[in-house]
């Protein structure tokens, strides 16, 4: 974020990391914490929201963006604009998504992506003002190959070590390798997909229709 103040240019990762969890500060104060934190690989981070997983076959987009308009922020429309460009790319490997709650899914949300009410992504971002400009990040993260029986299997059994009561339904959840598999293409479709990710970001300077320049 500092960067994208310093260039005034926007910043596309799409990266990956070690197995384990990422769970909101809130859950420092659980009961079962400090045991948790001897069994399993727990990072905590400032937002709000709930357990999230990463690890094989999980993939996180942080997309980093100036704002343009000098005016109040609008989190939906940006939300909104930004999940049509994921659609885009699920959609080029014969996926239709959409955005809206899976209840019994990990950090479920509004802004969610879903294929046939199945969580396939989540989505968040934060704001930061940096040298006198606001710097925004719009962060996802894909289920491309996971299988959502053991996710659920081992959040439960995390949430029950911290002594938590919420649970978690595998049938709200997918992957995008459940959903279409690998039928007669040499390439994955996590390659496939991760290629028409960033192809449906490429230019992104602004999020918001009519904000976009290319670098």
């Amino acid at each position: 974020m500092q960067h994208c103040a310093e260039s005034g240019q926007a910043q596309i990762h799409i990266w990956q990391a070690p197995a384990g969890w990422v769970v909101p500060r809130r859950y420092t104060q659980a009961p079962g914490w400090r045991a948790v934190e001897s069994v399993a690989k727990v990072q905590v981070r400032a937002s709000g929201g709930g357990l999230v997983a990463q690890g094989p076959g999980i993939w996180n987009l942080s997309l980093v963006w100036h704002d343009l308009t000098g005016g109040p922020l609008r989190s939906s429309m940006i939300y909104a604009s930004l999940c049509a460009r994921l659609g885009l790319a699920f959609r080029s490997l014969g996926l239709v998504t959409h955005t809206g709650e899976a209840p019994g899914s990990l950090c479920d949300g509004r802004f969610n992506l879903l294929a046939d009410g199945r969580k396939l992504a989540g989505t968040a971002q934060a704001w930061r003002r940096l040298a006198g400009q606001q710097i925004g990040l719009f962060h996802a993260v894909f289920f491309l190959r996971v299988n959502p029986e053991t996710l659920a299997e081992d959040a439960n059994r995390l949430e029950e070590h911290l002594g938590h009561t919420v649970r978690y339904l595998a049938a709200s959840m997918t992957s995008l390798h459940r959903e279409v598999g690998n039928p007669g293409n040499a390439t994955a479709p996590e390659e496939r997909f991760l290629a028409a990710l960033t192809a449906s970001l490429q230019g992104v300077f602004h999020p918001l229709p009519g904000h976009e320049r290319r670098p």
